[in-house]
């Protein structure tokens, strides 16, 4: 019994993940509203049916995608419980800090910048979205303010307030930065990151 149950467990993750996928395809490339959740079932390979048994509806679908997508999986563990942010504040100097921060926020705005900018577009033409993100501080600013009261603690930091530090941080590791760069620029996220990196460390770390 246990073994067929885990072969359900596995089929029904497996069907969440094409959805997902499926949906973050689509939204991205024609638009929430131009998008029908048909075409979505077509092109994860699953009946129309399955869409709304796993995920009720078009707007709770896409606020599934976009946890997924800030998150790399369907894990429930938040960010600031994440091995990469462990990472930035275990770090024994501020230089280390800032490298691993930078490292894991690549990873994550390379699955997130374009459904960020995509969900924008679509809260503004849907105003039902907004149910679905209430008003509330951006969570965004929220893990930079803990990345920059880590940072500004370690030895290498600039005397600054960490608020100060955490908004450097937002305004500079933002999506709409790094989509300006890499999607409309062309950069390689390699030279983002390099980029984004010495920036930082010119505005948060002491100067030799």
């Amino acid at each position: 019994m246990g073994d067929v149950k885990g072969t359900r467990s596995a089929r029904a993750s497996r069907t969440r993940r094409a959805i997902l996928d499926a949906a973050t395809e689509l939204f991205v490339a024609d638009g929430y509203g131009a998008t029908t959740l048909q075409q979505v079932a077509d092109r994860a390979g699953v009946a129309v049916q399955t869409i709304y048994f796993t995920f009720r509806n078009k707007p709770t679908l896409l606020k599934e995608l976009v946890d997924v997508a800030i998150a790399g999986d369907d894990e429930p563990v938040a960010t600031l419980d994440r091995p990469w942010f462990a990472e930035v504040v275990d770090a024994p100097d501020a230089r280390t800090a800032l490298t691993a921060l930078v490292r894991g926020t690549r990873a994550v705005l390379e699955r997130v910048a374009a459904v960020t900018d995509m969900v924008r577009t679509a809260v503004a033409a849907h105003p039902d979205l907004r149910e679905v993100w209430p008003e509330r501080d951006d969570p965004r600013h929220a893990v930079h303010l803990a990345a920059a009261e880590a940072l500004v603690a370690k030895p290498g930091a600039r005397d600054l307030p960490a608020k100060r530090a955490a908004d450097v941080l937002y305004a500079l590791l933002s999506p709409e930065l790094f989509l300006v760069l890499t999607r409309d620029r062309a950069w390689p996220v390699d030279d983002w990151e390099a980029w984004a990196t010495d920036l930082l460390a010119a505005q948060l770390l002491e100067r030799p």
